[in-house]
């Protein structure tokens, strides 16, 4: 949205209308010059800041997975215990049927 520049009397009287007008067209490029500056500056920081926080996120994120992988190795060696114990239980249990059955 473009401000609307109006040049005092006095002033317009001093430079006259082309100078006047010259006057509000230097204004108006200086304006927009200043805008797409302030414009490349916040697009700048905005994705320095972005990338500053991406990598936050990476690095959390690593540290998440290598926690995760840390637990799901140490459930799969509960695992293998408890499959170990209900192995062994079974084959006591054959074998006590199997002595149960050859005693009679």
């Amino acid at each position: 949205m473009a401000a609307v520049i109006t040049v005092p009397r006095p002033l317009r009287e001093r430079l006259g209308d082309d100078g006047s007008d010259s006057l509000v067209t230097l204004l108006n490029q200086f304006s927009l010059s200043l805008q797409e500056d302030v414009i490349t500056l916040v697009g700048e920081k905005f994705e320095r800041r972005l990338s500053e926080e991406i990598s936050k996120l990476r690095i959390e994120m690593k540290e998440e997975i290598s926690k995760l992988r840390v637990e799901m190795a140490q459930m799969r060696a509960d695992l293998i215990r408890w499959m170990f114990v209900f192995w062994v239980g079974q084959l006591i249990a054959m074998l006590g049927l199997l002595v149960a059955i050859l005693s009679k």
